[in-house]
């Protein structure tokens, strides 16, 4: 999703590692040559929105509850709650229709992040034009959660070391994915059924569903990061039914299910190499800056600063306080895993540079009376409670461990990290092991879709990467864009995770423009703004909770 430098640091800690993924199986129906069904499916009854007040006290929002068929292939069986919110149109004479937004993930939350950020998310002219509708996704927040435990207090005894250290020797690993085999067991054997229809394909399906029950004849769609994927699913299947499409920050969709690969999913999706390229453009445009506006360049070298920070702390953890008199034990797994979602936003560059400028004194590496000008912010006692706010692990690990496939040996995993690590240093570490739980969750979506993904829908879509994004990284625009018939290209030429935490107005005006005329230029270029620099004041804007959580 897209965060502030606060939510960032407090919600990557705890889940950056969870997401995971197995291989997905043939269909049960008959199936062409891609494996798919070809059965035609009975179309389920569309449902009806008894829209009401939100009970978060949202009051210009409104929400709802719907049922939705557990399985599609069987519309009229069993079935799963879906909640819903909207912010109705400002000029509802003029309406077009609906926007319907995913904040990314998997495991996004869209209700609580649409009541967040609806009201600045997009210009003016979309709000009145469009109700902005989002909602959580099958095993997600307030629709039925996938969960791992009985309750969210057996959950945290049992994840917290997992949740906040990676391995970086030899037992360590082995604790680690004995650990992830014990989370496995325990999401297997608690939400087997909703671990088993979280695909992306039937939050497609879902997500088709609630287009026709709002009245929209066609979909008009943003879809960030993870949304990219749900975009591309949603096109697979309803190429009939696209009006526009707005897809920032784009994952290759055959990358992500990685049909026969045995590489490491973050290995294909690139986030490592996002991360080292970010982190080295950090500390070039902290030296730029100098020490007026980068307090690390007032010790040195900044990046030869940090190299020796995070040399150190691997010796030598360090106590920092979190408030009510507590600490927390800053390790360098700890550090890592703060520095890669710092970089989700512009903000977060200055004040992670703080951070590491805070400690080099503590470590004594450097002259203390020099470095006390930093300031970092070490509130990460509410990322405990962030943790509190997910009903559990499982909503984050569902959809992605039935979409992706990824090593099936868990032994394999230490020496692929390593080897991931040696190229792209820290951040093969940081992101490697993304996938280890799903190895240990045998419970499969028959109707994951996993390709082909060249698409047939003849509306244009507006495909946006970002220069220096380290979650869905600048390569995969192209690929993702020559999968669409019609695909225009905007690149946004700055830093951070989409174009919510980029700072490019030029970007939210085209965004603006497309989604109401749909019509755009291919091959735009925008200017985001520039880290350690201030800028014109702008209303806040924060990418949705599914990019922490899972980092797409």
């Amino acid at each position: 999703m897209v965060t502030t430098r606060q939510t960032v640091r407090t919600v990557a800690l705890a889940t950056s590692l969870l997401l995971c993924t197995t291989a997905v199986p043939a269909a049960a129906q008959p199936a062409d040559t891609t494996g798919h069904a070809t059965t035609p499916r009975e179309a389920p009854g569309v449902p009806e929105i008894a829209w009401g007040t939100c009970d978060d006290g949202a009051a210009a929002f409104e929400c709802a509850s719907v049922e939705l068929p557990s399985d599609h292939d069987h519309p009229h069986g069993p079935t799963t709650t879906v909640a819903v919110t909207r912010l109705p149109a400002t000029d509802p004479a003029n309406r077009i229709g609906s926007v319907f937004v995913n904040f990314g993930g998997p495991g996004g939350e869209g209700v609580s992040t649409l009541h967040q950020l609806g009201q600045q998310l997009f210009e003016p002219s979309v709000r009145e034009r469009f109700d902005i509708v989002s909602f959580d996704p099958r095993a997600v927040g307030q629709s039925d959660p996938a969960t791992c435990y009985p309750d969210q207090e057996s959950e945290l005894e049992a994840t917290s070391r997992m949740l906040t250290e990676l391995p970086t020797n030899r037992r360590e690993e082995t604790r680690y994915i004995l650990e992830s085999a014990q989370l496995g067991l325990a999401c297997t054997t608690t939400s087997p059924d909703r671990f088993s229809t979280a695909s992306s394909a039937n939050v497609a399906r879902d997500m088709d569903l609630l287009r026709q029950a709002v009245g929209d004849d066609e979909l008009t769609y943003v879809g960030y990061s993870y949304g990219t994927i749900l975009g591309a699913t949603y096109g697979m299947l309803f190429p009939d039914s696209v009006r526009a499409m707005v897809l920032d920050g784009p994952l290759d969709p055959r990358e992500w299910s990685g049909v026969g690969s045995d590489e490491l999913v973050n290995e294909r999706l690139l986030q490592p190499r996002g991360g080292h390229e970010a982190f080295a453009e950090l500390w070039r445009l902290c030296e730029k800056a100098g020490p007026s506006g980068c307090s690390t360049a007032a010790l040195g070298d900044p990046a030869e600063i940090a190299e020796r920070v995070l040399t150190e702390i691997q010796e030598t953890p360090v106590e920092v306080p979190i408030g009510d008199g507590e600490t927390l034990t800053y390790t360098y797994t700890t550090l890592v895993l703060d520095t890669f979602f710092s970089l989700y936003g512009v903000a977060g560059y200055a004040p992670v540079a703080d951070t590491y400028t805070f400690l080099a004194a503590e470590l004594g590496l450097v002259n203390t009376a020099r470095s006390r000008t930093a300031a970092p912010d070490f509130d990460l006692s509410r990322f405990h409670r962030r943790v509190e706010d997910y009903p559990s692990i499982g909503t984050q690990l569902a959809t992605f461990c039935a979409d992706t496939e990824t090593p099936g040996n868990p032994w394999a995993y230490p020496r692929k990290v390593a080897e991931l690590n040696e190229q792209y240093p820290h951040f093969g570490l940081a992101r490697g092991w993304l996938g280890i739980n799903c190895v240990f969750i045998p419970v499969q979506d028959e109707d994951a879709w996993t390709g082909p993904w060249h698409q047939s829908a003849d509306a244009p879509v507006l495909v946006i990467g970002t220069r220096f994004d380290p979650a869905t990284h600048y390569d995969h625009t192209a690929p993702y864009a020559s999968l669409w018939p019609d695909a225009r290209t905007l690149t946004i030429e700055g830093y951070g995770h989409t174009s919510v935490n980029a700072g490019s107005p030029c970007a939210h005006a085209a965004i603006a423009d497309y989604l109401v005329n749909v019509t755009a230029a291919d091959g735009a270029t925008c200017e985001g703004a520039q880290p350690f620099e201030p800028a014109e004041p702008e209303p806040p804007r924060r990418e949705p909770q599914g990019l922490p959580f899972a980092g797409f």
